[in-house]
């Protein structure tokens, strides 16, 4: 269309500027969307906030300004705790077997100089929240971002992402998914429904040093079932869960129609 918008003999500059002008308001909107939904995750997180302190958050994979326009979905949220001296810790998973989180979560940590940042590996979020406590830093929630977000609540991400759900749920964290509203697919009845992509077994085998032989099965992602999700943020608001117990992702998009 936007091609079509200019004669076939030239104006090649005023097409490029024009190229230029949607990507830069493409970034801007992005970047907006971001904030938006640190602020909503920030003020969710903060009003169920029994303990009256700033919190200790933990997440996994990457959903910063490095997988975004500059400011970060789940990332986003601690950033603006951060930015409300609300923010106690960020415990960063580092999301075998491609290390988005020790390569690139803790790197933007680090950068930011956000508080309390830390790095364990994916095996030590259970023993982290059994002994946190003790340690005085109970952990108040988690925050992860999605791939894909069903029209019932469940989500897609990063291979990790169930698995912590299920440790939170146990220890009683509230678990929280944040990603923009063009995540929600409402053409999706529920997680089962998505196809998982599967990764050459020789990328998780290389990097675990494996032996030649052994067989391997290596999932990208894994479905999170919306009864594990405390709530949904995206940049208009959060999902909450209705009278039932469901997290409406249909009517959630039906209202902003």
């Amino acid at each position: 269309a936007l091609v079509a918008a200019f004669p076939s003999d030239g104006a090649a500059d005023e097409l490029a500027a024009a190229a230029a002008e949607y990507c830069t308001e493409i970034h801007r909107r992005d970047l907006a969307d971001n904030r938006a939904i640190g602020s909503f995750g920030a003020g969710a997180l903060l009003a169920a906030n029994a303990r009256g302190r700033p919190l200790n958050i933990v997440t996994v994979c990457n959903t910063g300004s490095l997988a975004t326009s500059g400011y970060g979905t789940a990332l986003g949220v601690a950033r603006a705790l951060e930015a409300q001296q609300q923010l106690k810790s960020v415990t960063a998973l580092e999301t075998r077997p491609y290390n988005q989180g020790s390569r690139l979560t803790a790197y933007e940590i680090v950068k930011d100089g956000l508080s309390g940042g830390r790095l364990i590996c994916d095996s030590m979020a259970a023993s982290l929240m059994a002994t946190s406590a003790a340690r005085g830093d109970h952990i108040d929630a988690a925050v992860v971002g999605a791939d894909r977000i069903c029209r019932n609540g469940d989500t897609a991400n990063k291979i990790g992402t169930y698995q912590l759900a299920i440790t939170c749920k146990y220890h009683g964290v509230p678990f929280y998914v944040a990603a923009p509203f063009s995540t929600i697919d409402v053409n999706t009845a529920v997680g089962g429904d998505i196809e998982i992509e599967e990764r050459p077994p020789k990328e998780l085998l290389e990097s675990a040093r494996a032996p030649e032989g052994i067989k391997c099965w290596n999932p990208a992602f894994d479905v999170t079932p919306a009864d594990l999700i405390t709530g949904i943020i995206t940049e208009k608001g959060v999902i909450t869960k209705d009278k039932e117990g469901k997290l409406d992702a249909l009517s959630f998009v039906n209202k902003f129609k």
